[in-house]
C-alpha cells in the first residue's frame, strides 16, 4: 500500500472513447472494494467525462497536465493502474514507451514502478485487427499488463453498444488474478 493513503491508492486512466462518461461506474466500484481512487484523463478524454462529478465523487482533482516544478503532487503514489477505457491510440504509444501526454507518462513509468496495471479496451473491431495494435498488446502482456475483455452480451437490437463491465479491471488486480499472471 502507498506511504500516504489509509487505503490502496489506484489510478484510473481514462482515454477519449463514448463509454468514458460512464467512468464514475468504475470510481463507484472501487470505493466499494476500499480503493482510495484518482482520475488521470488524457488530454482528449476529459472532454468524455463530467469532470466535476469526478472530482466530486473522487474527492480530488483529474489530472490530465503535467504539474509545474515545485507544485504539490495531488496524488499520493499508486499502488495498481486502471486503463478504462484504453484506446487504440493509448494503446500503441504506451507499448513504444511514448510519454507526450500525462497519461502516457504515468503509464510508462507504473511499469518501471513494478506498478500492477490492468486494461480494458475500448478499440473497435476493425482498429483491433491492426497489425500494430496485435503488436502492441502483445508487448504489453510480455511487460505484465493485464488485458480483460469490458463487454458482456450482445448488441443491443436497438442499435445501442453492449454493456461496459466496469468491474472486469479491477477483477485483474485481485491478488488471486494477479499471482502467476506476470502482474507486479
Amino acid at each position: 500500500m502507498s506511504e500516504h493513503a489509509e487505503r490502496p491508492f489506484l489510478y484510473v486512466v481514462v482515454c477519449a472513447a463514448g463509454i468514458a462518461e460512464d467512468v464514475g461506474d468504475l470510481i463507484t466500484e472501487a470505493q466499494n472494494r476500499d480503493w482510495e481512487v484518482g482520475v488521470i484523463a488524457t488530454p482528449q478524454g476529459l472532454g468524455f467525462i463530467d469532470a466535476t462529478a469526478v472530482q466530486e465523487q473522487t474527492g480530488r482533482p483529474i489530472r490530465s497536465a503535467w504539474r509545474a516544478p515545485g507544485d504539490p503532487r495531488p496524488f499520493p503514489a499508486p499502488d495498481a493502474v486502471a486503463v478504462a477505457p484504453a484506446t487504440f491510440n493509448t494503446v500503441n504509444k504506451w507499448a513504444a514507451g511514448i510519454s507526450d501526454t500525462l497519461a502516457l507518462g504515468t503509464l510508462c513509468e507504473a511499469y518501471g514502478l513494478g506498478v500492477p496495471i490492468a486494461v480494458l479496451p475500448c478499440v473497435n473491431e476493425a482498429l483491433a485487427s491492426h497489425p500494430a495494435y496485435r503488436a502492441s498488446v502483445e508487448r504489453l502482456r510480455g511487460m505484465g499488463v493485464r488485458f480483460g475483455d469490458p463487454y458482456s452480451g450482445e448488441l443491443q437490437q436497438d442499435g445501442g453498444r453492449r454493456e461496459f463491465r466496469w468491474e472486469r479491471v479491477l477483477d485483474l488486480l485481485t491478488p488471486e488474478n494477479a499471482a502467476g499472471q506476470g502482474l507486479r
